[in-house]
């Protein structure tokens, strides 16, 4: 399992998520700024966006069939 993660994680990231593991979450924000802030709230805006509002409205429209 390790090895899937560290293939599907993005190379930018992994120094950061060393700098949380070891020195926790202000140090990580220190080291990143809020960029990696910008992109954690980016990524939930997506996927929420993709869960609650596409998905129910292609069903609604017709579009999937469940």
């Amino acid at each position: 399992m390790r090895k899937f993660r560290d293939a599907i994680t993005p190379k930018w990231i992994r120094k950061y998520l060393i700098i949380y593991k070891e020195q926790g979450f202000k140090a990580m924000l220190k080291a990143a700024g809020w960029k990696i802030v910008l992109v954690i709230f980016m990524y939930y805006l997506i996927r929420d966006s993709i869960l609650y509002l596409l998905i129910p409205y292609l069903i609604a429209k017709g579009f999937l069939s469940l």
